[in-house]
């Protein structure tokens, strides 16, 4: 398989990338905890069939010591007993802001309050822009058929 284009090749894709790695750099320095970005990010690329997205996130996750069953549970996260409440909360809210087609009216209250009893403010605006930029990240992919299964780990930087 190939992609579309070659996006990660392109100078005008590479510009527009800029603004995205400036976002994702403010999301990595911020207090939401690394572990729960992934997790975030992983579930998000799973519900939107992002193949690159899953193939780096999960082997990101593997390299800073995520365990692989942890890894391989992330899509029945409500059935699996790994997760912290907080893990919980945030994987909720992902799938519901990820899910907004589908989910009818959006982020419920319920969801909302749940994250909000386990996160502060910066941590939740923090969560609202990795479950926005990761969602963007997926439809740059998905469109461009970006093949999945040859990342290496810190190839993005």
């Amino acid at each position: 398989m190939d992609p579309r284009v070659n996006y990660y090749g392109n100078g005008l894709a590479a510009k527009a990338m800029k603004g995205f790695a400036s976002v994702s750099k403010v999301l990595a320095d911020s207090t939401l905890p690394h572990s729960i970005q992934t997790l975030v990010e992983i579930r998000a690329s799973q519900i939107n069939g992002c193949g690159f997205c899953t193939d780096m996130h999960t082997k990101e996750a593997a390299h800073a010591g995520e365990t692989s069953i942890r890894l391989n549970l992330v899509a029945a996260w409500r059935e699996a007993t790994l997760f912290t409440e907080a893990e919980r909360a945030a994987l909720e809210l992902a799938e519901q802001g990820t899910r907004v087609a589908d989910a009818a009216g959006g982020v419920t209250d319920e969801a909302w309050a749940n994250a909000a009893k386990h996160f502060d403010e910066d941590q939740l605006a923090a969560l609202i822009t990795l479950i926005a930029i990761i969602n963007c990240y997926n439809r740059i992919n998905i469109i461009n058929q970006q093949p999945a299964g040859d990342y290496k780990v810190g190839q993005f930087g």
